[in-house]
């Protein structure tokens, strides 16, 4: 029986951040909830407002292919998939990718303010699992790669947006 009770307690403890995770969005949300993998169960976080859409894109983790377009990455037979789905009105927001399979891959989250499937530097805001400011440039691979095995990968990003030209993406 005292074996019992700090059992019980233990799981009483963990009740409270289990209540606070978010259920996964997005059209590869089931790869996540159901812990089956290979997936990206990506936190997001520090968003501006909660407008427009967000989306998460997979590259391949070469420096060649990182941020590529996609016609050219598919054209290649190269791997590439991007997920969309709208920013929730409020809580806590989590987001999933599914991944061909176990390995190395380039992960860029954006959050697309005004949803016109563009990004606009001046409106819409970026992250990747570095959590690196981004500053005045492109993400750098390096601050991109996520490593992914056969199971669920949770990792955290924080949104950046532009503080002038001269500041650069930073969180809010």
């Amino acid at each position: 029986m005292n074996r019992t009770i700090p059992a019980l307690l233990a799981a009483a403890l963990a009740l409270p951040a289990a209540a606070h995770a978010a259920t996964p969005v997005g059209p590869d949300a089931a790869a996540c909830a159901a812990g089956k993998g290979p997936a990206v169960l990506v936190n997001v976080s520090g968003f501006k407002d909660r407008a427009g859409r967000m989306k998460l894109e997979l590259y391949p983790a070469t420096e060649v292919d990182w941020l590529e377009h996609r016609k050219t990455l598919e054209a290649a037979g190269k791997t590439f998939r991007r997920v969309w789905a709208d920013v929730p009105a409020s809580g806590a927001v989590a987001m999933c990718i599914k991944v061909p399979k176990p390995g190395r891959y380039g992960l860029v989250f954006t959050h697309d303010r005004d949803g016109k499937n563009k990004f606009s530097i001046w409106k819409d805001g970026a992250g990747v699992p570095s959590n690196r400011k981004l500053g005045r440039s492109k993400p750098k691979l390096a601050d991109g790669i996520v490593d992914v095995g056969a199971g669920v990968k949770t990792i955290d990003i924080t949104v950046q947006y532009l503080h002038g030209i001269f500041g650069g993406f930073g969180p809010e």
